[in-house]
């Protein structure tokens, strides 16, 4: 009797009240013929009999062919539902890969970072480690996604929050994932708080949610040390003034370089349908922040090599007898 040709599945547990399209439609993209299943307000406990529904049906071959795509934009949520995931797929006979990316924000922080360790090297200022960077909105789902990833990068990290004891939280987790007191957090309730947070930045990272500019030009003149600002705002008001969205790389003041959201955007939905594409070919794994991180940094590193590569050699200098 022959097997049955499988149709690649993807089973979406948001913690959330509604489903956002968006990672449906990146999905969509990548695999025109799949088919999606959703299901909304999901929590740890609801997770496990879904993922056991979701496995026995299509026996251990159509298994393969089925992802679990975890979403939402509570982040203690979502943690939640992905250890109930993985715990249920180790009790089953056969299980599957995981994608997590809670609204898009682990491909996006993965696309910032990346995209400043490409300019921050395509300008002659080196890798991230050691650098100093604040984080606007770090409590945010990109936010502190961003922090995180840059303090795996071994850079000096500063979060930004309406509330002391919300960021200092985050620190507190981010410093304890990577064994080292790398992030810190700095109150910024009030707009005239900002300038005091980005002072010492070299890069600049505003994380905050769309139409909310969360860095004006007199800040940002402020930022004495800045080389580098990002935004992941394209709803105007931009997170940063005068910064355009489709800006990549362009000097927006003397040694200070911008990246715009729709410059991050595309590299995002490449890391995004990388790692679909990666966990739909793989039999198992958690593909998460640290998976679309290192593609996104593969994806420079190449783009960067490749351009090195293409550039006309140096003339050497010509001496001439006398």
């Amino acid at each position: 009797m022959a097997q049955p040709s499988f149709k690649n599945v993807f089973v979406f547990l948001d913690t959330d009240k509604f489903c956002s399209p968006f990672d449906m439609l990146v999905v969509t993209d990548a695999f025109p013929d799949s088919n999606i299943f959703k299901f909304e307000n999901v929590t740890g406990d609801d997770a496990g009999k879904i993922v056991y529904d979701t496995l026995f049906p299509r026996g251990p071959l159509g298994a393969a062919h089925t992802k679990i795509f975890i979403n939402g934009s509570n982040f203690e949520m979502v943690e939640q539902v992905v250890a109930a995931t993985q715990k249920s797929m180790a009790s089953a006979p056969w299980g599957t890969s995981i994608i997590v990316d809670p609204r898009g924000a682990y491909s996006t922080a993965a696309g910032a970072v990346a995209k400043s360790l490409g300019l921050s090297l395509e300008k002659g200022f080196g890798v991230l480690e050691g650098k100093n960077v604040t984080v606007l909105a770090g409590t945010g789902p990109v936010g502190q996604t961003a922090a995180r990833i840059y303090a795996t990068e071994k850079a000096s990290v500063v979060i930004t929050s309406r509330t002391l004891a919300k960021g200092q939280a985050v620190a507190d987790k981010i410093n304890k994932e990577v064994g080292a007191q790398r992030v810190k957090v700095v109150e910024v309730s009030k707009p005239e708080q900002t300038a005091a947070a980005v002072k010492d930045a070299e890069i600049i990272l505003s994380a905050g949610a769309g139409g909310i500019q969360l860095l004006s030009t007199a800040d940002l003149k402020a930022a004495k040390k800045c080389k580098i600002v990002a935004d992941i705002n394209a709803i105007k008001p931009v997170g940063v003034e005068g910064l355009d969205s489709n800006d990549d790389g362009k000097e927006l003041g003397k040694g200070v370089f911008g990246i715009g959201a729709l410059a991050i955007g595309k590299l995002k939905i490449k890391v995004e349908t990388n790692m679909i594409k990666k966990a739909t070919e793989a039999p198992a794994g958690l593909f998460d922040y640290a998976m679309a991180y290192d593609a996104a940094k593969a994806d420079i590193l190449k783009k960067i090599a490749k351009a090195k590569a293409a550039a006309p050699p140096k003339e050497m200098p010509k001496h001439w007898m006398p």
